[in-house]
């Protein structure tokens, strides 16, 4: 899906080089179709970083695409330069009298607190409440899925000691679902979290759908309002060296982390990783954007309605 972006984006040239169409804002406006208007509210410290891997997944299918980047007003991140948010993210303010045939909300790394305790949670919970009235169908992606399954169906998140860090094989437990349209019958999801949701609780939800999970990390897709929300406790859109990067940088800071389980050749962190996700991810956004964001969205985007 060519990706209509601001040229001066840096993921821009980072996936031109990875040979992922996207288009910029002059040719895109040359093309006479109504593109899919796609929101990412990113709540990572290292947002470029996450912008180049959510682009590079919802890339290089035949439907155009019109993306805005949200952050936060109520939290300045410390991790990404000023001027780059400032120069393309936009508030909830400015976007809230907006539709979105998909939006897409990233994790955060505050799994450890309470999240009535985080600093920008009245403004998230705002957005979770509007999303559902001026969304076709929303992403909540690892922390993003923790806390929209406690704000909207009051469903608990739990702290664990040891992170789950790793590659982890999944299940599909709902084969005819079209988000898993060509899965195989076991997938690779990679996960980092401190935090989990247990199966049981899920399940005492009415109108929440537990449909592929793991043994070894647990559940791992929600399904809520037919599709209207998606809540995944992993991260499909990791690149090749994410979870090698999280894991040098917790041992340089002396934190003893666990090699990433499945990750490495031979569990050897010297000997690189095995990239085994990357269909699975490809295919996930592509299912979602096709038969849950384009084949449901109204023509006229400002009849999306809850």
């Amino acid at each position: 899906m060519p990706v209509r972006v601001p040229v001066s984006l840096p993921a821009v040239e980072m996936l031109k080089e990875e040979n992922i169409f996207v288009i910029d804002e002059q040719r895109a406006s040359s093309q006479d179709i109504r593109p899919l208007r796609i929101g990412i509210l990113n709540l990572m410290p290292l947002k470029i970083m996450t912008e180049t891997d959510l682009l590079r997944l919802i890339s290089n299918t035949p439907l155009q695409v019109e993306l805005d980047l949200i952050d936060t007003a109520s939290h300045v991140s410390r991790n990404t330069p000023r001027e780059h948010v400032e120069e393309f993210y936009k508030t909830f303010e400015e976007i809230k009298d907006l539709n979105y045939d998909g939006f897409i909300i990233t994790g955060a790394p505050v799994e450890k607190v309470d999240f009535e305790e985080v600093d920008y949670w009245d403004e998230l919970c705002d957005i979770f409440d509007w999303a559902r009235t001026h969304v076709t169908s929303t992403l909540y992606i690892c922390w993003a899925a923790f806390a929209g399954l406690y704000h909207h169906y009051g469903v608990p998140k739990h702290v664990i000691d040891r992170k789950i860090s790793g590659v982890f094989p999944h299940r599909v437990n709902d084969s005819r679902n079209p988000i898993f349209r060509g899965f195989d019958d076991e997938f690779y999801v990679p996960h980092s979290r401190f935090s989990e949701v247990l199966r049981d609780e899920v399940e005492q939800v009415k109108g929440l759908d537990i449909i592929a999970e793991s043994p070894e990390s647990g559940v791992y897709m929600v399904m809520a309002r037919n599709g209207r929300e998606f809540f995944i406790t992993g991260h499909s859109e990791y690149s090749p060296y994410t979870l090698d990067f999280e894991y040098r940088r917790d041992t340089d800071k002396g934190m003893n982390p666990a090699v990433p389980a499945h990750y490495y050749i031979d569990d050897d962190p010297s000997k690189g990783p095995i990239v085994r996700w990357r269909s699975h991810a490809n295919l996930l956004f592509s299912n979602w954007l096709n038969y849950f964001v384009y084949q449901e969205t109204p023509y006229d985007i400002r009849d999306i309605h809850s």
